[in-house]
């Protein structure tokens, strides 16, 4: 049996990994190990769940660590004395980069090296103080990564091993430019290691520019691990059936995890799920880091059971024990078909994948499965039949959707508790039923009663004006209003044949029907609609334009 240590992994390599629980390398670390520690470029291929992160983070660390002291040298210190990093690992998402961050950093750590993780969504203060502090490996998304050395904030001119996953994925997003500016911003010549499900989509043109006689190596055809994963295809009558048969599937007592096409539909069956007494978190997209981070922490625990997810957590999310993968909608390709099925069935376990079908999708189906390598029979089932109840097997307590409504509300940052005394602050304290708007000593910080707010009489608190009068807009005893302006009814009628404010001031007038020509003229306002000024006769005809004529007293 292959061991790390024969591999050429150091002993402070091994113990880290053996306190994980790992003693035995993968087939891909088998074969990608011994180029990548010697210094060599290297593209590994392999399935999700495959082991490709270790495979690169193994000679990662390693080389790092052996290249010179972690601590010292100047030619590797910024204008701050404070260390570049030597290493870099481009991620398509944020997940993934995390994901990579958890499996790289207690191997970093146990050679005294330092790593920190830089994507978007979240504030970059953090990152920017860890990469002030000094890291000797960065794992990032590319988008801010850019950012950040547009900013001066990062220098990649130290960077001695540079690594791509999920390369295929870093295409289909779009993110090929920015990875090639980004690699342009590293020292020509270093070590370049690639790995990926697939190796296709434009990457060959990154192999072909970046990388020097690259070693390929790969464990598997791009096609579903057909010896770990049982598939199966569900074909139901209609949506309602479909919708049912949701709710059988996701009833077992084990962790599963079910994929959606669309954002809105994850959060919705995620909603419906809890509803119906089966707790579940949603994960996608239109998720802050903190709501992303916290519901993927209540599935791993297991707190959840079930996570409701699109793509965005087909690659890079690993949570161990998940025995069921469930196709709600059917993805649009083969390869997200093999990424989202590969959240099962990890590191060498078994796991089932189940697609949900409807009778129109039936033909599309076939062509996806046909293209990922999958035999599986398209069999009608029934909601609540005995054939989905053995499925499913043992099914868990269903909970109360009340119970879990608390529970989630106990976690959730409590509103109100601050201290400010704005006007805004203490309206929302008064529609909260907390302190009165008001209340205290200083309220407004202004003083007086005007200042003060509302009482429960609604008089005392708004103030009296400093003239006597009651305040604008409130009745006095005698029914006016408490203001200086008279009464509608009390005001005299207009004498519409008066002489305009301002006496014989210049009047704008149109001599063209339109909006923007006309002249100045003295002379009253007329007080009827269609007249003019200076007795001028009434306009006559439909309005047009005026830019003509306007031009043309402008000499255009």
């Amino acid at each position: 049996m292959t061991s790390f240590s024969s591999l050429g992994v150091p002993a402070g390599i091994t113990s880290a990994l053996a306190t994980l629980d790992i003693t035995e390398p993968f087939p891909i670390q088998v074969k990608t190990l011994p180029d990548t520690l010697a210094g060599r470029d290297v593209l590994g291929r392999g399935q999700t769940g495959s082991g490709k992160t270790l495979a690169f983070a193994i000679p990662l660390v390693t080389r790092l660590a052996s290249s010179g002291d972690a601590n010292d040298g100047a030619a590797r210190r910024g204008a701050s004395g404070t260390r570049k990093p030597r290493g870099l690992v481009l991620a398509p998402t944020r997940e993934l980069a995390t994901q990579i961050d958890r499996t790289v950093a207690p191997l970093a750590e146990a050679l005294g090296l330092r790593t920190t993780v830089i994507f978007g969504g979240v504030s970059q203060s953090r990152q920017e103080k860890a990469l002030a502090a000094g890291v000797d490996i960065v794992i990032a998304c590319p988008g801010r990564l850019e950012d950040l050395m547009k900013q001066g904030v990062v220098s990649l001119d130290q960077v001695t091993i540079s690594v791509l996953d999920e390369a295929d994925h870093m295409a289909d997003l779009g993110f090929l430019p920015v990875v090639r500016r980004i690699l342009d911003a590293t020292p020509a010549g270093g070590q370049r290691l690639l790995f990926s499900a697939t190796l296709d989509n434009g990457v060959d043109k990154l192999v072909n520019r970046y990388m020097q006689k690259p070693v390929t190596h790969s464990v598997d055809a791009p096609k579903a691990a057909v010896t770990t994963m049982e598939h199966h295809v569900f074909l139901a009558q209609d949506k309602e059936a479909k919708k049912l048969l949701i709710n059988d599937l996701a009833s077992g007592a084990g962790k599963r995890v079910l994929f959606t096409r669309t954002k809105h539909a994850a959060k919705k069956l995620a909603k419906v799920l809890t509803a119906n007494g089966i707790p579940a978190v949603d994960l996608h997209g239109n998720l802050s880091q903190n709501a992303r981070d916290r519901n993927l922490a209540e599935f791993s625990s297991g707190e959840v059971r079930v996570l409701v997810a699109t793509d965005v957590a087909a690659r890079g999310v690993h949570v161990d024990e998940v025995e069921l993968v469930i196709h709600v909608d059917p993805p649009a390709e083969h390869k997200a078909y093999l990424h989202r099925s590969g959240r099962t069935a990890r590191a060498g376990a078994e796991g089932t994948v189940v697609t949900l079908v409807l009778p129109e999708e039936r033909s599309e189906v076939q062509k996806l499965l046909r293209a990922a390598g999958v035999k599986a029979p398209f069999t009608p089932v029934a909601p609540g039949s005995s054939e989905i109840l053995d499925f499913v097997g043992e099914q868990a307590e269903t909970v109360d959707p009340a119970s879990r409504a608390a529970v989630q509300a106990a976690k959730a940052p409590q509103q109100g508790g601050g201290k400010s005394t704005g006007a805004n602050a203490q309206r929302k304290r008064a529609r909260r039923g907390g302190q009165g708007a008001g209340q205290g000593p200083k309220a407004s910080g202004q003083g007086g009663e005007a200042s003060q707010g509302k009482s429960a009489s609604g008089d005392a608190g708004r103030g009296r004006r400093r003239d006597g009068a009651a305040p604008r807009g409130e009745r006095t005893a005698s029914g006016a209003r408490g203001d200086r302006t008279p009464a509608r009814g009390d005001r005299p009628a207009r004498d519409r044949s008066a002489a305009p404010r301002g006496g014989s001031a210049p009047v704008w007038s149109s001599t063209t029907g339109g909006t923007s020509g006309g002249a100045y003229d003295a002379g009253a306002r007329s007080g009827s609609r269609g007249g003019s000024a200076a007795g001028r006769p009434a306009r006559s005809g439909p309005r047009r334009a005026s830019a003509p004529a306007s031009n043309a007293r402008r000499g255009r």
